[in-house]
């Protein structure tokens, strides 16, 4: 089976793990605080490892202190994780329906959205091609709410000639096997506000405070640290951010051959009839994490069914967040945000990682001709 995606693991990859084994530190170390400045680099914000990108939105919602009642405003195409760990703190999730040719949130449909109880918004980098974030900021900006850019699938994008991360309030990240790079299961928040990136990484490491100006018990000694707020254990060990840290030295060879696929994709498929094939914006330059592939919703099972039974692993990038039976009991229903439906049926993720043979390009590309015309 050809996998939609997949970790892309070297010689160097795996000498920086054995050697982070063979150190002191299994847990928080030297590497954390060095893999949280190449993060940095990359993406124009001070940033905090955690341990998935699960956590890292979680993280980002305790940063912006959300509470019971307040709205935030997220698309319906994405992974749950954006809706569940808001929901957990009390928050009332608000759907703004997506662009039909990009899969991101549409800034008209947020704008709508917005009520006196709006908290945030968070924008989704689907398949990398980031959101059109100068117009949530301006939105963000004019009704003094967050803008939350969750960019599990696009590290290293750059949008209006800025790296993503370096715009949003809050940004957080994904290091799974199929992201862009990976330290297992990792995740980081970035923020270009000092204050809310120390929320962030204190709500991360269980609320604890060490630093003795900040102390309401002063009678211990120096042993002693305290929790003004709850927090949970997201830390990231050192062992997966050597990972992590030999894993950035090469995401601009990531980045290379991600858009050197994606663009013989593009150049092979249009040739092909009844697909639509995936926008790129032209002040955008995205580190492409997907090939959403569409093709009619009448066949679309059908050619899933028949490239999964050639062996091409496709999957399909999301099932609209309110389908699923937790916001059915929310009183949310199918057909209440039509874009988004019409997403979800028509789209197939092709194979898209870096290392993908030409042998398994050719394959995949004549999968899909044959998958198609047997739909005929």
């Amino acid at each position: 089976m050809i996998p939609y995606g997949r970790q892309s693991i070297n010689v160097d990859d795996i000498a920086a793990v054995v050697a982070s084994l063979k150190g002191q530190y299994l847990t928080t170390g030297p590497l954390v605080e060095q893999f949280e400045a190449e993060i940095e680099k990359i993406v124009g914000a001070p940033t905090v490892a955690v341990s998935s990108g699960t956590a890292a939105l979680h993280c980002a919602y305790a940063a912006i202190q959300l509470k019971p009642g307040d709205e935030v405003i997220t698309p319906p195409i994405t992974f749950i994780a954006t809706q569940a760990t808001a929901a957990l703190f009390g928050a009332r999730i608000v759907f703004a329906d997506i662009q039909s040719d990009t899969g991101n949130i549409n800034p008209a449909a947020v704008e709508a959205a917005i009520t006196t109880r709006t908290k945030a918004i968070v924008a989704v980098d689907y398949a990398g091609h980031p959101a059109e974030l100068m117009e949530l900021r301006k939105l963000a900006d004019k009704y003094k709410i967050f803008l939350i850019e969750d960019a599990a699938h696009s590290i290293g994008s750059v949008y209006r000639n800025r790296p993503v991360g370096s715009i949003a309030d809050i940004t957080t990240f994904s290091f799974f096997p199929t992201k862009n790079l990976t330290t297992g299961e990792g995740g980081a928040i970035s923020s270009i506000h000092s204050d809310l990136l120390e929320r962030a990484k204190r709500f991360s490491r269980q609320g604890l405070i060490r630093d003795n100006n900040e102390f309401i018990i002063r009678s211990e000694g120096v042993w002693h640290q305290e929790v003004h707020n709850f927090g949970l254990n997201y830390r990231l060990p050192d062992v997966l951010c050597a990972l992590g840290v030999s894993q950035i030295a090469r995401l601009g060879e990531f980045k290379q051959e991600r858009t050197a696929l994606f663009n013989s994709y593009i150049e092979t498929l249009q040739m092909i009839d009844k697909l639509t094939l995936p926008t790129k914006r032209e002040y955008v330059d995205p580190m492409w994490h997907l090939f959403p592939l569409r093709v009619d919703p009448e066949i679309r099972t059908q050619v899933f069914n028949a490239l999964r039974a050639k062996g091409v692993g496709v999957q399909v990038n999301y099932i609209p967040a309110y389908w699923h039976p937790v916001f059915k009991r929310l009183g949310f229903k199918q057909g209440m945000f039509p874009e988004s439906e019409k997403f979800y049926r028509s789209e197939i993720s092709i194979p898209m990682y870096v290392g993908i043979q030409d042998s398994e390009f050719e394959y995949v590309v004549e999968s899909i001709r044959d998958s198609i015309t047997f739909t005929n």
